[in-house]
């Protein structure tokens, strides 16, 4: 689904936006928008890469092999899971949703995934398209006529063929790719942006776990996590490529007469794999990223094709019915497990246990693209944007195919029903062939589908490398072999399973390797929830912490005494230059952290003072580090940053002049305010002010982990209410 969006970040992987890092390595703590160190080149994860690489290959050659033993053996696990773990699934997905709306609807839901201060990396025009290409691909091409034919024919519930069946059938195929399979993906995104983004960790699955299991990630625990993630992956990738085969193998037979059979597919798969290694060795991100958006914009001509020929005022009118049956039934189709009364043999496995064990398999996949385009989004702008944008598409395509493809059936033509249930590859272009110009809208549809047959095989390749890979930094990519490797082995894996019984295996594999990456999910969703808590720790530090300076200084300049207010006015009316910006780093900063650091090692603590320059700009950054044992040790930066001067500035120069500013960085990144022109004894007072409330929060963190909190009320002796 994800493989146009996917193409159209690639070539934006390099933005200044993203290639954000910290001076040093912190990887416990949020980063912030300093300019990186050097990197370390990329290298394999040899535990995940030679892990997951041997285990699908020795997969993919049993199956190749001993086709109908690997049939029994997926049949017989498949059959144990659906029996043993179906009510697992149903409750699962039902988790991920209310987590994920929790978390977006708290107070949580501010927290930025990236520094505090950051900013989005793209307009909301561009992020919210790039949302939308997310919700597009062949399989829902595949789906949007199979399903609700399949369901009117065949309900889980109900007779067929009757009004409530037809109304059944969208508000299942809706179900399937609603917002339950949506949450699954923005629990992912929200997770690796957050951790990546904010914190100094890998743009990996592992990450997530560092508040449960600390630096032990980077070992055995870290690599399992990995490991059924790529697992997963490849997997859900595989189906996808799968239906793209099947369906692409029948659209070729329907243009050209090239047979449908297992040559076919082969070539088709090898088509996949070839279009993969050529954007790996050659770079041809952009011209796959142009081919996506033109996919998306081909897509919805087919839509609006299909919308012109068919009858648009019964098809607006189902659309509406179709939000309002899935509004009212949502609730409880969702752990709808039909204990009572079971469907036919196999419904269960063929639809909503395979769909969440799809949606499962490529939350990883999804989430990293999500993540990567969300940088600077709150969590709730994000997962609001991930629940709605997409599904408003999807709920668009899938109930103008599948109304259409109704209305032919319900209109007495039993052959188009038949051969859909039974062909559902033939379904989509049966179709089509019902209205005028079936010969371009068949082309264009093979043609649409082709487009993202290949991108899913290049950015699921991109993906897994990553997955394998140590990458320097958030941002970068792995090596192009490793891409390759993985192009390849997802090719060997989809011929394997096509081989072994068709869609069917690649269905039932899909529920089988599903399943343990949705216990990750849940550590995952445990590891998210401990880091936002310490997040309100923070805020409730700053908030009961009493910044000492701040008092004494508001109180002075009350009293009209001292030169405070004419000094706070001279500041917010200058814009000091290069020049000036030495003077304060010589005559103010260093000299403050060299006091205050000083007296920290004078009471006892382990204070360190770090010095650098700033490449861009050429003016020193100076920062103070207090180690805290085991807990989050106090960091306390001031960096420059170069602006374009106001042009309501008094006095200020010619077009074109720039000014300079000193932030303060914490541990959390930049805290928004410049310290330029303060003097010598208000800096080390501010200095002395974070310090307090870094404190504060390591105070509130502790008492959470040994008990419940304080109550910070009226009359508690232990909160400490600033003043007024």
């Amino acid at each position: 689904m994800v493989c146009a969006a996917i193409a159209q970040l690639i070539d934006n992987r390099t933005r200044k936006a993203e290639s954000v890092t910290t001076t040093r390595d912190l990887p416990d703590r949020p980063t912030s928008d300093e300019p990186a160190a050097p990197a370390a080149p990329n290298r394999i994860n040899r535990v995940v890469f030679f892990g997951s690489s041997g285990l699908i290959l020795a997969l993919s050659i049993w199956a190749i092999i001993t086709p109908e033993g690997a049939s029994t053996a997926i049949g017989a696990v498949v059959g144990w899971i659906s029996q043993g773990f179906g009510w697992y699934y149903f409750l699962a997905a039902t988790l991920f949703l209310i987590f994920v709306v929790f978390i977006a609807a708290s107070r949580y839901g501010t927290v930025k995934l990236g520094p505090q201060h950051s900013k989005p990396d793209y307009s909301l025009f561009a992020w919210g398209s790039m949302l939308f290409a997310a919700g597009i691909g062949i399989d829902l091409m595949f789906f949007s006529v199979a399903e609700p034919v399949t369901q009117y024919l065949n309900p889980p519930e109900g007779s067929a063929g009757t009004v409530e069946a037809a109304r059944q059938a969208i508000v299942w195929t809706l179900f399937h790719y609603g917002v339950t399979g949506w949450a699954m993906y923005a629990l992912m995104g929200m997770v690796l942006g957050y951790f990546a983004f904010r914190y100094r960790l890998p743009l990996s699955i592992r990450s997530a776990l560092f508040p449960i299991f600390g630096k032990r990630i980077h070992g055995p625990i870290g690599d399992a996590v990995d490991l059924a993630a790529v697992i997963g992956t490849i997997f859900g990738i595989a189906v996808s490529l799968g239906i793209g085969v099947v369906q692409l193998n029948f659209g070729l037979n329907f243009l050209f007469d090239i047979p449908v059979g297992t040559a076919a597919q082969i070539g088709l798969i090898a088509v996949a794999v070839l279009m993969a290694t050529v954007s790996a060795v050659a770079g041809i991100d952009k011209g796959i990223r142009r081919l996506s958006e033109l996919n998306v914009v081909l897509a919805i001509v087919l839509m609006i094709y299909v919308l012109v020929n068919e009858n648009p005022i019964t098809l607006l009118n189902g659309l509406v019915l179709n939000i309002g049956d899935y509004v009212s039934r949502l609730p409880g189709m969702t752990l709808n497990t039909f204990a009572y009364e079971p469907p036919p043999d196999g419904w269960l496995n063929d639809w909503t246990l395979f769909f969440w064990a799809w949606w499962i398999a490529w939350a990883p996949f999804v989430g990293l693209f999500l993540a990567r385009i969300s940088r600077g989004r709150t969590i709730r702008q994000f997962v609001s944007a991930t629940l709605v944008i997409p599904f408003l598409f999807t709920l668009t395509f899938l109930s103008i195919f599948g109304n259409s493809a109704l209305s032919i059936v319900r209109g007495g033509n039993e052959e188009f029903g038949e051969t859909t249930v039974n062909a559902p590859e033939e379904g989509f272009y049966s179709l089509l062939a019902q209205y005028p110009g079936v010969t371009f809208s068949a082309g264009l549809a093979t043609f649409v589908g082709l487009l993202f047959y290949v991108t899913s095989a290049d950015s699921g390749a991109l993906v897994m490398g990553n997955f394998t890979s140590r990458l320097a930094t958030p941002t970068t990519d792995a090596s192009r072999w490793v891409r390759i490797f993985w192009a390849c082995a997802t090719g060997l894996l989809t011929l394997a399973m096509l081989l072994v019984g068709g869609l069917d295996a690649l269905t039932s594999a899909t529920i089988i390797m599903g399943l343990p990456f949705s216990f990750v999910m849940f550590l995952v969703m445990w590891g998210l929830y401990k880091a936002l808590r310490v997040e309100r720790f923070r805020e409730d530090a700053f908030r009961t912490s009493l910044p000492s300076s701040l008092s004494e200084r508001t109180s002075t300049e009350g009293r009209g005494d001292g030169p405070g207010w004419r000094q706070r006015l001279a500041r917010a009316m200058n814009y000091p230059g290069k020049h000036a910006s030495i003077r304060f780093i010589d005559e103010v900063c260093r000299p403050a952290f060299t006091e205050v650091a000083g007296e920290l090692r004078a009471q006892g603590a382990d204070t360190s003072l770090s010095e650098g320059i700033d490449d861009r700009l050429g003016i020193v950054q100076l920062g103070l580090t207090v180690p805290m044992g085991t807990e989050e040790e106090f960091t306390y930066r001031v960096c420059p940053s170069e602006s374009p001067t106001p042009p309501f500035a008094v006095g200020s120069a010619k077009d074109g002049a720039t000014y300079y500013r000193f932030e303060v960085y914490l541990t959390e990144g930049s805290q928004g305010y410049d310290v330029m022109s303060y003097g010598k004894d208000q800096l080390i007072g501010d200095i002395l002010d974070q310090y307090e409330r870094h404190l504060e929060f390591l105070r509130l963190h502790r008492q959470s982990v040994s008990g419940a909190l304080p109550d910070h009320g009226p009359g508690t002796s232990e909160a400490r209410p600033a003043e007024d």
